[in-house]
């Protein structure tokens, strides 16, 4: 029997790819393989019963149904596991492309001590990396420092890292931030955290933990208790958050929903709004002491 060829396709509604057959007519489960790595049989739709069928295999060899392949197209078969690191792999893939390249920002410097000099902060930040430009805000009328100053990097892996930790200036803890204008006037500030929908009772925070740093450092994982079916994951970068958000990715082979957590500062206004007073003063001054000395888990 001469040679012939085969429609082979990982779905049904994909593009095949022609697979050529044995002397016999059979098809080795080897040549499939080096086409669709992984594959470990073929299945297709009958034309009768509409029903998938699976084509028999006999020690690496496939034998078309009926003795006649005809004109079908059959689908990939994967081994359960390797069919679900893959769908994975393809998820994650998908948000890095999203994600694009990340351009670096001013960041604010907050609790800089008076006597620090832009020399002086150029020399620190210069140990994480390429430093673009460096700052030290000043009163206009007597030359003293505000206490805060703005520091760019050239590289945004840079920037994400002296973003995700605390630094001592000349002998005193400073926050690195993007400033609130980044967001706008009217708009809240970015969150961090993104809220897990559709989880199962199997996974664990080390589960989410393992799966959500291959997009970007995690800082916080929590899962409620009792068991409440959602999560939520708190990144050292917001842009690593807002990616995310709207995503449908794949975790043990469960299909969770990324969404967009609402920042605890979001809430501020509305919860002292309920006090007596109603102090807005109180509000503003609850607000400037979150931005400057952030909690972990916000």
């Amino acid at each position: 029997m001469e040679t012939c060829y085969i429609r082979v396709a990982e779905d049904e509604n994909e593009e095949p790819m022609e697979i050529p057959s044995e002397e016999d007519g059979t098809v080795l489960l080897s040549s499939v393989a080096a086409q669709f790595p992984g594959a470990c049989g073929l299945r297709y739709r009958s034309p009768v019963s509409q029903c998938m069928r699976g084509v028999r295999l006999v020690e690496g060899v496939l034998h078309a149904p009926d003795a006649d392949w005809g004109n079908l197209v059959y689908v990939v078969n994967y081994p359960k596991d390797n069919k679900r690191k893959m769908d994975e792999m393809d998820a994650a893939s998908a948000v890095k492309i999203k994600r694009g390249i990340q351009k670096t920002s001013d960041l604010i410097v907050l609790g800089l001590p008076w006597k620090t000099t832009e020399q002086d902060l150029k020399d620190y930040f210069s140990t994480f990396g390429e430093v673009i430009m460096v700052q030290v805000k000043r009163d206009v009328k007597t030359g003293n420092s505000k206490g805060f100053g703005f520091v760019r990097f050239t590289d945004y892996e840079t920037q994400i890292k002296v973003m995700s930790q605390r630094h001592m200036i000349d002998g005193r803890w400073c926050d690195c931030k993007l400033p609130n204008s980044k967001a706008g006037l009217d708009e809240p500030m970015r969150s961090r955290k993104v809220f897990v929908g559709r989880c199962t009772e199997d996974m664990t925070v080390d589960d989410l933990r393992q799966f959500f740093m291959q997009y970007g450092e995690v800082t916080d994982v929590f899962i409620p208790k009792p068991f409440r079916a959602f999560a939520f994951v708190t990144f050292a970068d917001d842009q690593v958050a807002q990616s995310l958000c709207g995503e449908d990715l794949i975790i043990k082979g469960t299909s969770v929903h990324i969404s967009n957590a609402e920042p605890k500062h979001n809430n501020i206004h509305h919860l002292f709004s309920n006090f007596p007073g109603r102090s807005p003063s109180l509000a503003a001054m609850f607000e400037r002491s979150q931005y400057q000395y952030p909690s972990s888990h916000v």
